[in-house]
């Protein structure tokens, strides 16, 4: 049975339901710690099943991705533990702007001095 996370609009605590996919459609969510309907369903992790052993990983909490733009260093460490995670080799250009967040860079100047970042020269031909 699929676990929904929620977080109050009034109390602004989290709390996490058991439902079914049949339940989810037909309830009506209560705090449960102080009671309000006003609730905001929240997207819990990611998991991933990878590689042909089916070993299966955690990606981040998606409730991280609302700060990172203001901490470079955490976007950075957060994507290179992505990496690492789906077992993918980073392209040489992505770890040089991973490796520049997690030195704290600002994420726009590394973009100014990176213009061709993300340019396929293979679609251009």
């Amino acid at each position: 049975m699929p676990t929904y996370e929620f977080t109050c609009q009034k109390c602004c605590q989290r709390f996490s339901i058991l439902l079914t996919y049949s339940e989810y459609d037909q309830a009506v969510i209560h705090c449960h710690h102080c009671g309000s309907e006003d609730v905001t369903r929240k997207i819990g992790r990611i998991r991933v099943m990878r590689g042909e052993g089916g070993h299966e990983t955690t990606m981040p909490d998606p409730s991280m991705f609302g700060a990172m733009g203001q901490d470079p260093e955490a976007m950075g460490r957060m994507m290179r533990q992505m990496a690492q995670d789906t077992g993918e080799p980073m392209p040489e250009e992505l770890n040089e702007v991973v490796s520049r967040l997690e030195r704290g860079e600002n994420p726009e100047q590394i973009e100014k001095s990176m213009p061709d970042l993300g340019e396929d020269s293979s679609i251009n031909d």
